[in-house]
C-alpha cells in the first residue's frame, strides 16, 4: 500500500540509498527477542539511512511499520520489503512531514491499516551546508525548521489522541546540537530545538505514561550527506574527526532507538543517547 500525502518538496535531498557506494549497513546485528511484539510504529524518513535501520530492527522485534518518506519511492519499497521479510506488515506513506495536513493523513492511514499507534519515531530531517550565515536564504531557513522541528510538533499532535499508556516517542537530534557545526548553522539550531522539545514534551506527557526520549547520532553514513548535505571537503574526511576515526553505520544507531522504544527503557524519559563514535558532549 502506498499513499501520497502533502506537498512534496523537490530537491536533491535526502538522496537515494540505492545509488550510494558503499552501501550503508542497515541489517540488524542480532536475533529478535519480541521487545516490540505486535506494536505499531510510525517512522519518518524510514526509506533509507537510520530510518531504514530502525524499521528493520523494530520489525525483527515484532513491530508493524508505517514507512514515511519524502521522494525516494524505490528506497521506501525496499524498506517495506525488509520489514515484510521479518514477518511483519508495512505500509509506505509518501509525505512531506513539514506539512501539518500531511502528518494528520499519515496518522489516519496508519490507524486505518493497523488500528493502533504505539511508537512515533521522528527521524526525518534535512541539512544544507553554508560557509557563511549570509548564505542562508530565508526560504532555506524556513524549510529546514519546517522539516526538522515543525514536523515533530505536527506528527505528535496528530498521533497524540491515539497514544496510550506505555507508548513511546523517539526523536532524532544530533551531535551538532552539543558541539555545534560551522557549516550547518540552521540545521544544528533545529537540533537544539529538538532536544529542548524532547525534554519539555517528556514532562508534558509523563503523567499519561508516555515516554519521550531522543537519539543524537554523530556522523553516520547515510544518503543525506553525499547527496548535498555536506560540502565535498567535509565529505572527503567524513567521520575522521571522531575518536573512533570513522563514520558510524545506521545499524550502529538503530539499537538506541530500539532501547528507548521498548520496555527496557521504562524508567527513562527526557533523555538523549549518543551513538557518536566516542565524542564527549556532556549532555
Amino acid at each position: 500500500m502506498t499513499e501520497t500525502i502533502g506537498m512534496i518538496h523537490e530537491d536533491a535531498l535526502p538522496g537515494n540509498e540505492a545509488d550510494l557506494e558503499p552501501k550503508p549497513a542497515w541489517q540488524p546485528r542480532y536475533r529478535g527477542a519480541d521487545k516490540l511484539k505486535d506494536k505499531v510504529a510510525i517512522i519518518t524518513g524510514a526509506d533509507s539511512g537510520i530510518g531504514r535501520a530502525v524499521a528493520a530492527l523494530y520489525a525483527r522485534e515484532g513491530a508493524d511499520i508505517a514507512v514515511v518518506y519524502l521522494l525516494e519511492e524505490a528506497d521506501a519499497a525496499e524498506t517495506k520489503r525488509i520489514v515484510e521479510a521479518e514477518g511483519r506488515q508495512a505500509i509506505t506513506l509518501k509525505a512531506d512531514v513539514g506539512d501539518r495536513h500531511a502528518c494528520n493523513r499519515v496518522v489516519a492511514e496508519t490507524m486505518k491499516a493497523f488500528g493502533r499507534i504505539d511508537i512515533v519515531v521522528n527521524n526525518a530531517g534535512e541539512q544544507h551546508p553554508d560557509q557563511d550565515i549570509t548564505d542562508i536564504t530565508e526560504q532555506q531557513l524556513q524549510r529546514t525548521f519546517q522539516t526538522n522541528i515543525f514536523s515533530m510538533f505536527f506528527m505528535v499532535q496528530a498521533a497524540r489522541p491515539h497514544l496510550k499508556k506505555g507508548a513511546a516517542i523517539v526523536n532524532c537530534t544530533s551531535v551538532t546540537m552539543y558541539k555545534g557545526s560551522k557549516e550547518l548553522l540552521d540545521y544544528s539550531s533545529t537540533k537544539g530545538a529538538i532536544t529542548a522539545f524532547t525534554r519539555s514534551l517528556s514532562q508534558n506527557l509523563i503523567g499519561e505514561g508516555i515516554r519521550v526520549n531522543a537519539v543524537a547520532p554523530g556522523p553516520i553514513w547515510t544518503p543525506l550527506n553525499p547527496s548535498g548535505g555536506a560540502s565535498q571537503e567535509k565529505l572527503a574526511h567524513f567521520g575522521e574527526s571522531t575518536p573512533m576515526g570513522r563514520p558510524g553505520q545506521p545499524n550502529e544507531v538503530a539499537p538506541a532507538f530500539l532501547f528507548l522504544a521498548c520496555g527496557d527503557a521504562s524508567y527513562m524519559s527526557g533523555q538523549v543517547l549518543h551513538p557518536n563514535g566516542g565524542v564527549i558532549v556532556n549532555g
